[in-house]
Formats: structure tokens, C-alpha cells, sequence
């Protein structure tokens, strides 16, 4: 898919909530389908601005349990290890390889490391990412919400990943809260949680998720109007 065609994509998304999408997908016989486990769950929260809500096409990093452990050391010879363990061992997401629209998708639940910070998350976001799902932890969570940077965690952690986990694979399958994610499938994440629609299903979900939000929008107009209330962006009808 090029880079435009993506573009139009999430053009599409714009607005969409994740129970918009999820009823698109039992429309299109996928029920049951891509609803990440609901302990997955924003660091954040702006109702204001919705902020916090996201879509990407996923980009898959998976680590593992390290068998590895640091031996005692000096604090310079542990920062050379340091080094070696990041620069070899638990590279991840590799920069040059995320594409303006990716939602960074991360499995390394049993690893007990917090993966997104606020420096690498920070990088990803700067050459395009759209956003972070993890199946484990984030550190640096004060930073990560001053920053506005979308981060979808099961809890926070202050470890980092030298003598902990290391890489074992990036943009394959993963499974991130009993959903398989695979390289180019839609992640719509928002405040309900987040929910992977199939790369090839995308169509069919994205047209009925449009009708259905629409409808409830139309809806929630009557209502607003009938109790006095003052529209707002989410009554909008999407174009």
C-alpha cells in the first residue's frame, strides 16, 4: 500500500470511535474479532481535544524473556553493556524502518520491561507514528502525558530492557491481549480501548463503522436539541 493510499485510510477513520468500528466489524462477520483485552488501556485522556485517540497500520515488534543477566561491573563497564545490549540485542522498533501512519505495536508482556518512553517514543512519533500499543508496560509515564503522545499499556514500569528481554523479531505476527496483529492491519484506539481490524477486511469495516456513526451522531442531535443542549464536534455529521 503506498503512502497516499494509507493517507486516504486514516482520512476515513477520522471521527470514528472504537464501538463505531467494532460494530462495523460484526456487520462485516468479524464479531468477536479484534477487540484487544480490556486491561490494555490509555496512559491519558483529553476529552477535549481527543488527544489520546489514534489509527495506524501496525507495525509489529516482538521481544522475549532474555536467559542473559548482567555480571557485577563497574557503572563505565555497565554502560559499554548497556550499549551492546540496545545496539544488538534489543534494537526495537528500528527508526528507519516506521512509515508515516504507524501505530507502533509492541508484545513483550512477560518480559516485565517498560518499552515506551519518553525518548524513543518521542522518536517514533517524530518520523510518523501515529501512536503506541503495548501488551506490557511504559515508563516515564509524566513525560509520555506532557508530551501528548498517544500510549496504550496493561501498567507502568520503571525498568528498561538491558538483562531483561531482548528483540526477537519486528513487522510479524504478534499477539497483543489474545488479538493476533499482524504487519498492515488498522489499530483504532480510544478511550473504550483498542480494537485491530484485519488488513484486508478494512473496506467492508470502515464503510459500515461511517454509516453507523453517522446514525448515532444524527441521533445524539435530537436528543441535544431536545434538551437545550449546545451541538459539539461529536454530533457533527462525518463527511
Amino acid at each position: 500500500m503506498t503512502d497516499d493510499e494509507r493517507a486516504a485510510i486514516l482520512k476515513r477513520c477520522e471521527g470514528l470511535r472504537s464501538t463505531d468500528v467494532n460494530d462495523g466489524m460484526d456487520h462485516c462477520g468479524l464479531q468477536d474479532v479484534g477487540m484487544v483485552s480490556y486491561d490494555v488501556t490509555p496512559l491519558w485522556r483529553n476529552v477535549e481535544t481527543m488527544g489520546h485517540r489514534f489509527y495506524g497500520f501496525a507495525h509489529t515488534v516482538r521481544f522475549l524473556p532474555t536467559n542473559k543477566r548482567a555480571k557485577s561491573m563497574t557503572p563505565e563497564e555497565y554502560r559499554a553493556f548497556m550499549g551492546e545490549w540496545y545496539g544488538n540485542l534489543a534494537r526495537g522498533p528500528i527508526g528507519g524502518e516506521i512509515r508515516p501512519g504507524d501505530a507502533i505495536v509492541i508484545d513483550g508482556h512477560e518480559t516485565g520491561t517498560g518499552f515506551i518512553g519518553s525518548n524513543n517514543a518521542q522518536g517514533w512519533i517524530n518520523r510518523g507514528a501515529t501512536g503506541v500499543v503495548t501488551n506490557g508496560a511504559c515508563r516515564d509515564s509524566d513525560e509520555l502525558i506532557i508530551q501528548k503522545i498517544p500510549v496504550y499499556c496493561r501498567y507502568t514500569r520503571p525498568t528498561v530492557r538491558p538483562a531483561r528481554c531482548e528483540l526477537d523479531a519486528t513487522n510479524v505476527p504478534v499477539n497483543i491481549g489474545g488479538v493476533m496483529v499482524r504487519p498492515g492491519d488498522l489499530v483504532v484506539a480510544d478511550g473504550d480501548g483498542v480494537i485491530v481490524v484485519p488488513a484486508e477486511s478494512i473496506e467492508c469495516v470502515l464503510t459500515e463503522a461511517r454509516r453507523i456513526a453517522n446514525g448515532d451522531r444524527a441521533g445524539r442531535r435530537r436528543l441535544y436539541e431536545q434538551a437545550g443542549m449546545a451541538p459539539d464536534g461529536t454530533t457533527e455529521e462525518l463527511g
